[in-house]
Formats: structure tokens, sequence, C-alpha cells
């Protein structure tokens, strides 16, 4: 986060001379530095997967070891899907300039992005049936900083037109939990600060010399988070199952909608 505000502070202060042409231009002028809140919702995409190569067992307790479609449904039922709708919102600031109809700029904003989602399921194990496990998965995120070069059309004398692109962080956290049938358990909770990709767009349009409002849509890609981990348990501490390997893997995609205020110095 504080790589991306070191950046944004460069790019924002452009031209000093720069600022002190804006007290002197036209309302329909977008040159200058802005500041402003925004506020709106959030819907992340993940995909997150649990998953082993080998469920082990033993004679003593069942007639035969967990066969290779138990792992199977195993392995399928730990590949889901996720979608969490939450809350996104916060402060921008940046700096336009205007040539001729056209308008560039740099923009960095700080805020939240509070979004969660949680499943749990019960898979039987075909071979081995009624046994089987509970396998629970969240990923949830709670803050945003961007920043993203701009490049707008005006049309008329108030409305801009533009689009974004640049850089997104955040922090995932992705929890997942293997939970047997006989209390043999494994879990991850990797929390990991991740930077992306973010693009996006939107309209803005003056109230008057100072004051805009404005509306935008941007989507952000966050790669993925994993873990790796194994089991090893015991039954009344008297058969010992083999060490059992875990992958755990989650993604983590979001569209922002938001719609904020600006003032212009």
């Amino acid at each position: 986060m504080k790589k991306l505000f070191a950046i944004a502070a460069i790019a924002a202060l452009i031209s000093v001379s720069a600022l002190a042409q804006t007290a002197n231009t036209p309302a329909t002028n977008w040159t200058g530095y802005y500041a402003g809140l925004n506020t709106g919702g959030t819907i992340g995409t993940s995909n997150a997967r649990i998953a082993t190569v080998y469920l082990t067992t033993t004679a003593e307790y069942f007639p035969q070891a967990y066969a290779a479609n138990d792992v199977a449904a195993f392995n399928s039922a730990g590949n889901q899907n996720l979608t969490s709708v939450g809350y996104a919102g916060g402060l921008q600031f940046g700096y336009n300039r205007q040539i001729a109809k056209w308008v560039v700029g740099t923009e960095a904003d700080y805020g939240a992005l509070a979004a969660s989602k949680t499943t749990s399921q019960w898979v039987a194990y075909p071979n081995n049936a009624p046994y089987g496990g509970t396998l629970t998965q969240r990923v949830s995120t709670d803050w945003l900083s961007t920043v993203r070069a701009r490049v707008g059309h005006t049309y008329g004398k108030r409305t801009l037109l533009f689009a974004s692109a640049g850089v997104a962080e955040t922090t995932i956290h992705y929890y997942s939990q293997f939970q047997d049938w006989n209390d043999t358990a494994e879990c991850a909770s990797p929390k990991v600060l991740k930077t992306g990709w973010i693009i996006g767009g939107g309209a803005e349009y003056k109230l008057d010399k100072h004051w805009s409002a404005r509306a935008e849509y941007l989507y952000a890609d966050f790669g993925q988070v994993s873990s790796a981990g194994n089991v090893l348990s015991a039954i009344g501490g008297s058969v010992t199952f083999p060490s059992m390997p875990f992958t755990h893997v989650a993604t983590l995609q979001s569209n922002i909608v938001r719609f904020g205020v600006n003032y212009r110095f």
C-alpha cells in the first residue's frame, strides 16, 4: 500500500505551476487537482479449491482402502465457485490535464472493499459409503487501494466520459478446512497482500466550477493465493494414518460500481 501511494504522490505532483493556473480556468475546463469521496458496492468472484492426491484408511477399521473414485469425489467437491456481495467506498485524489476536448490524468484511491463468502458441504466417499468428510472454504477482503491512469473525452460543456487502468492492492483472506468423519482435520488460513491489475470507465458531470459528480465501474483481478499441508492422525491412539497431503488455492476478481463527488481546487 505504501508503494502505491508513493507512486500516486509523484504522479499527482505533475506541475506546481499547473495548480496556480486552475484558479483562472473557466468552469468547463477539467485541468487541475481534485479530491473527493465515493461509495458503492462490489461483487467478488472466487474459485476456491481444496484437493488431495489420496485418502487413507486401514483394514483394521474398513474392508478396503479408499479408492481412486473417493479421491476424485473429494477433489470435485472441493472445487467451488464463491460469489460475494459487499460494500465499496472511500476517498480519491488526482490531477487532470485538458488538451482540446481530451482529458488525461492520474488518480489514486483508498477505501473499503468489504466482501466475504463461505461455503461448506458434506462429500460422501463413493467407495466407502456412508463415510465422508466436510469441506469448508471462505474468501474475504477488507480494503482496496488503486493507482490508475485516466483518459477521457469531453461532451458539451459539463460532461466527461473516461476510461482508466492501473494497479490495485488488497489483502485476500482465505480459509479452507477438511473435516473427516473420524475427526481427522486439516486446515489452512493464508492472509496475503496481493497486487493486481484494474480497468474500468465511467462518466463525470460538472455541477459548477469546483464540484462534479460521477459514476464508474471497475474490474480488478488479484490472481491467487495458495497453501499446502498434510494430515498425520491416529484413531484411539493405536492406528496411525499415513500423511495425507493437501493443496489449497483461491482466486479473487472484483466487480466494483461506485458513485462519487469531487472538489476541484
